[in-house]
Formats: C-alpha cells, sequence, structure tokens
C-alpha cells in the first residue's frame, strides 16, 4: 500500500483532477495519520495464521487509541490503517501511544515475531467522499510513513508548526525529501519524547555531525570459550581509547555487545546506532591475529583494512596501530592533550594486563557471584601491577556495588573503601576516566553531592563520549533535585548507548516523578519491569506513582509484587541508603506510598 497507494490515489487522480468535481466536495484543514506494519510479507510467509491474529489485535488497538484522542479510522488496506484528526497535536498523541503499547507487547513475544509500525502524519488540506478521505495531505502522510525508522514517527512541518512546543515533545529534523507524486520537497521530523526516548520506542538516533564509529564485538576464532574474554576486553580497550577524542561520537560497549553472535549488517548497524562506520573482526590462538576492517556503514565499502600477526606481550602496540589507523581514517582533529592520552598505557605487564580483562569481564556481568570473582581478579592484577589505574578504579566499582546491593561479606561493604580506592586510581592516572568515575559514584552514596558531580563530570571532560559517565551524572542530579537537566543527561547517555542497560529506564522513571510528570512515571518504569521483572526498586516507585495518581489499589499490587520478587526487601533499610540531598524528595516517595494505603514508617 505505501509504494502503490492505490484505493486511495486512483480515487483521488479521478476526482482531484475534475474542477467540477473538486467545486463540489467541501474541501477541510486536517491531520491525517498513515500507519503500515513492517515488513508485513516475511512475516505471513513465516506464519499467516499467527501473524494475521497479530495483526487484527493491534488493528484494534489503533483504532481505539484512534477514538480516544477524538480521531475517525477512515480506512483499512491489508496491514495499513488511515485516520484522520481535526488537531495534530492529537494525531501525534496517538501515534506515540500506540507505538509504545505495541512495543510492549512485542517485547513479550520471541525475538522477531512482533509487528512494528512505521507511521507517517501530516496536517494538509483533504476532502471526503463515500466514507473515506482524499488529497495531498494523505498522499504527504502515507509517503512520511515510508521514511519512518520501525516503530518510529515521521510528520511534516505542517505538524511540527501546528503542534507547537510542547514540554513533553522533541521534533527533530532529518531534512528535505523529494516525495512520489509531490512536487515540492517536503520537510520532515522525527518526533521524540522523554518518555519515548527511555522507552526505546521511537525513530533510530539520527546521524551526528561528526564521524561516528561503533567498534563491534571482535571475534574469537580460537576455538576456546574461556579466551572469550580476551576478545571482548580487547574491543572494550578500543572503543575506551576512541571515546577519549571529542572529534567522534563513539557508541558504548553495551551497544555494540547486543550485535555479539550475529550476521552483521553494516546499513542495518548503521540505522539503528547512528553512526557512520564500523570495526570489525578479531582472531586469537597461541599469537594475537587480528583482521581489522573500517567499514562505512552508508556503503558498506572498505574504509581501511589491515591484518596483524603478533607475539601475545605484543598486543598493547597492536591496540595503539589500530587506534591510530581508525584515528587516521576517518580524520577528526586530534588536540595535543588527546594526542597523549591515545599515546598512555597504564601497564606493559601481559598478566597483569590479562588478570585485569578477566576481572572487568565478571564485573560487567553485575551479579553477587561474578562481582565477588571480579574482586579477586583484579587484586591479583594490582599485585602484579602496583600502579595499575585502572584496576583499582574497577576494584572500586565492585566494592560499591557490594555496599549498594548488600552483596558479600558485610565486613568489606564499604564505600568508604570504594571512594579510597577510586582516589588510589586518579593518583595513578589523573586522565583515567574510570578513575574519575569511581570517585563521583562512591561520594554520591556517601552524599557528598558537589564532589560526586565534580568527578563525573571531570570524567566526561576526558571522555566526551562515555555513556555510561552521563548515567551517572544524571543520577547524581536526580539525587541533589536537578531532575530536568537528569532527564538531559540521560538522553545523552541514550544516544551514545543507544541499546542502554534497563536501569536508566528507571532513572528516567524517578525524574519524572519527582518533577510530579506521574503518568510518564508509571509508562517508563513498566517498561523497565518488562526488561527486569524482579526489580523490587522499580516496583516500589511504580507503587508510589500509583499513589500520588489516586490508584490505590495499582499501588498496593506492585508492593506486594515488589516483596515477591525480593521477600527480603525493607524500605527502611533503603532508605538509609538512597543518597537523596533534600529529605523533601525522599518524603515525596514516602507520601506516594502512605497514598498506595502503604505504611513503611
Amino acid at each position: 500500500l505505501i509504494a502503490e497507494v492505490t484505493p486511495l490515489q486512483a480515487d483521488y487522480r479521478q476526482t482531484a483532477g475534475d474542477t467540477k468535481t473538486d467545486r463540489r466536495m467541501p474541501r477541510k484543514l486536517a491531520a491525517i495519520l498513515y500507519a503500515d506494519v513492517v515488513d508485513y510479507s516475511r512475516l505471513t510467509r513465516e506464519d499467516e495464521d499467527e501473524t494475521h491474529r497479530m495483526l487484527k489485535q493491534y488493528l484494534e488497538l489503533f483504532a481505539e487509541r484512534v477514538e480516544h484522542h477524538n480521531g475517525r479510522v477512515m480506512h483499512y488496506a491489508g496491514d495499513a490503517i488511515l485516520a484522520m484528526f481535526d488537531a495534530a497535536v492529537d494525531a501525534v498523541a496517538c501515534a506515540r501511544q500506540a507505538q509504545h503499547e505495541i512495543f510492549l507487547h512485542n517485547e513479550t513475544l520471541p525475538a522477531g515475531r512482533g509487528l512494528r509500525f512505521r507511521i507517517g502524519i501530516n496536517s494538509g488540506d483533504v476532502f471526503e467522499d463515500r466514507g473515506d478521505v482524499y488529497g495531498d495531505g494523505v498522499n504527504i502522510a502515507a509517503r512520511l510513513q515510508g521514511l519512518a525508522q520501525p516503530g518510529g514517527i515521521c510528520v511534516s512541518e505542517s505538524v511540527r508548526a501546528s503542534v507547537g512546543r510542547r514540554k513533553e515533545l522533541e521534533f527533530r529534523y532529518s531534512g528535505e525529501h523529494q516525495v512520489k507524486n509531490i512536487d515540492d520537497p517536503v520537510r520532515v521530523y522525527t518526533v521524540d519524547t522523554v518518555g519515548a526516548v527511555a522507552e526505546g520506542v521511537d525513530s533510530a538516533p539520527p546521524m551526528p555531525g561528526r564521524p561516528s564509529v561503533a567498534v563491534m564485538p571482535f571475534d574469537n576464532m580460537s576455538g576456546d570459550a574461556e579466551q572469550e574474554y580476551f576478545s571482548d576486553g580487547l574491543t572494550e580497550d578500543i572503543t575506551t581509547d576512541l571515546s577519549k577524542l571529542s572529534g567522534l561520537l563513539v557508541i558504548a560497549r553495551n551497544s555494540a555487545f547486543a550485535y555479539k553472535g550475529k550476521t552483521i549488517n553494516p546499513a542495518e548497524v548503521g540505522r539503528e546506532l547512528g553512526v557512520r562506520y564500523m570495526l570489525e573482526h578479531f582472531e586469537k590462538g597461541e599469537r594475537v591475529r587480528i583482521n581489522a576492517q573500517l567499514i562505512d556503514c552508508t556503503t558498506g565499502g572498505h574504509v581501511w583494512a589491515e591484518r596483524y600477526d603478533r607475539d601475545l606481550n605484543d598486543i598493547f602496540s597492536v591496540q595503539d596501530e589500530v587506534t591510530r589507523e581508525i584515528v587516521g581514517a576517518i580524520s577528526p582533529s586530534l588536540t595535543g592533550t588527546e594526542q597523549e592520552r591515545l599515546e598512555h598505557r597504564e601497564t606493559l605487564d601481559f598478566e597483569a594486563y590479562d588478570y585485569f580483562l578477566k576481572g572487568r569481564e565478571q564485573l560487567f556481568m553485575d551479579s553477587e557471584e561474578s562481582t565477588a570473582l571480579a574482586r579477586q581478579l583484579l587484586q591479583q592484577a594490582i599485585e602484579l601491577e602496583p600502579e595499575f589505574s585502572s584496576a583499582y578504579a574497577f576494584l572500586g566499582r565492585c566494592q560499591a556495588l557490594e555496599y549498594i546491593n548488600d552483596w558479600g561479606d558485610p565486613a568489606q561493604r564499604s564505600m568508604t573503601g570504594a571512594l579510597e580506592l577510586g582516589q588510589k586510581a586518579v593518583e595513578l592516572n589523573p586522565d583515567n576516566p574510570r578513575a574519575h568515575f569511581a570517585v563521583g559514584t562512591a561520594a554520591l552514596w556517601l552524599k557528598m553531592h558537589d564532589l560526586a558531580e565534580a568527578e563525573v563530570r571531570r570524567a566526561i571532560e576526558i571522555d566526551p563520549n562515555f555513556a555510561d559517565g552521563y548515567g551517572a551524572l544524571g543520577m547524581i542530579q536526580i539525587y541533589s533535585g536537578d531532575f530536568e537537566r537528569a532527564l538531559e543527561s540521560l538522553r545523552t547517555t541514550m544516544r551514545l548507548d543507544p541499546h542502554y542497560r534497563d536501569i536508566y529506564l528507571h532513572l528516567n522513571g524517578q525524574a519524572c516523578f519527582h518533577l510530579g510528570r506521574y503518568d510518564e512515571a508509571v509508562a517508563v518504569l513498566k517498561r523497565r519491569l518488562v526488561r527486569k521483572p524482579d526489580s523490587d526498586i522499580s516496583r516500589v516507585l511504580l507503587a508510589a506513582s500509583y499513589g500520588h495518581l489516586g490508584e490505590p489499589d495499582k499501588g498496593r499490587d506492585e508492593w506486594r509484587e515488589a516483596l515477591r520478587v525480593n521477600p527480603a526487601y525493607s524500605f527502611g533499610r533503603k532508605r538509609e541508603k538512597l543518597p537523596y540531598r533534600n529529605p523533601a524528595d525522599l518524603q515525596h516517595v514516602i507520601d506516594g506510598l502512605h497514598r498506595a494505603g502503604i505504611d513503611v514508617e
């Protein structure tokens, strides 16, 4: 229907070209929403009955949302739906809500089986005839739909102008597009909101105005699964080196690793991550054998490729060479300080580095057992290399996680100890962003808010692409009472890490909660629970949100679920640790729980 909008265009051509007919058809300005399923033919081939059942369910959902937002469904055609609204703001609100609910439902289905829609919205001149709607306003909406990303929304300049400035909406300009059967280029915008960014339901990130790259997970071709940490560690370190360059946008490790073990299509990676280039391929045996290639995602062509066959102890020079080659190939400008940072290596002791890679990989697994193992491995790295800054920094993070989550030996759960380890890391290497990050996060939980923010900002200054650094800044701003700026920091995190970790959904919901935007908080926290059903903290905050919304029954349901997933949960113990600078902000949570009929005193 998108390529050939036959029923609509044929009727329109038969009537619109006839001036007598035009005079008989009263015209009006309306907002047109056009939605179509992505890849419907493939899904039908794979399972026709199930796909048709889901399509019926989703079209019914769309119809309900259209009616709720004061619109009318004018036309169904196969897997597409056309609706008309008197106000563009209603059409946009309908599209956002429908995309959000569809995304949440898709998360419960096997990978690749959920239906995704593209939506286009245009505000223009239309006329009605025989229960349907016609005109260029319809045709442009259909073309905009074709420009949207799966799960995304594209709107015209007229819609953006009609909606105006609203706190909850952000329009991203994506250029002028010449579309089929329309004479003049159409100025196109993607629709974004705080909630939609947090929920990951809108369009893929736009291409930045500077060179951008994703370092994809290097393949472990040794045949030994236990060597996986080494290839992953090399990926992480090259990513970290490139991240320190202000002239580049570098995608975070977390998002790049979403493609691990998958067949990689450069064009898809470029669209989904919003990057121009990707680096891929690694092989390790008794020696380090690397086949590295830098690919232009827009063309699929190789920008640079090189093979390395070195002794294991030569891994550090290989990393330096790969980084320099990438920088030279895509030509960002380097400051003198950035050049020095690229040349600095914290250790040349391969055995210490090997322990560090193993420990860091265990820490990324984020469990009590893996954190305990990470602690042991990082301590071994420090024993071999007592001036290894990053080993101290990550050891401090181990200690912080154990304190926050009540893991491990109570005698070792010292946030003061975590702060001291971070400070030691900074002392050994003042240009190590992970060292400043370790100090900042520990300082927050010690309620040293000014020190926490200063240290995390220093980490970001050194590493402008430090996604978790912006995430930590957002968390510090939440606990300091600066909620609007926290949302800005979290948006930056999500741009640098499009497949961001679920904790950032909780932080986003927390900021919305404290701003009194309880409906948004509920939507985001539910999204977090889709990804992490065993989260007690998100359920508690959800219960408080329902309390403030005057829905105590739902609040108590969420509280009971929090106790079910964590029978040992104690709000009393947690409230002592929560590092709120302003007691009133903590009381805001307690008041919400009280309004839901939950006694936490």
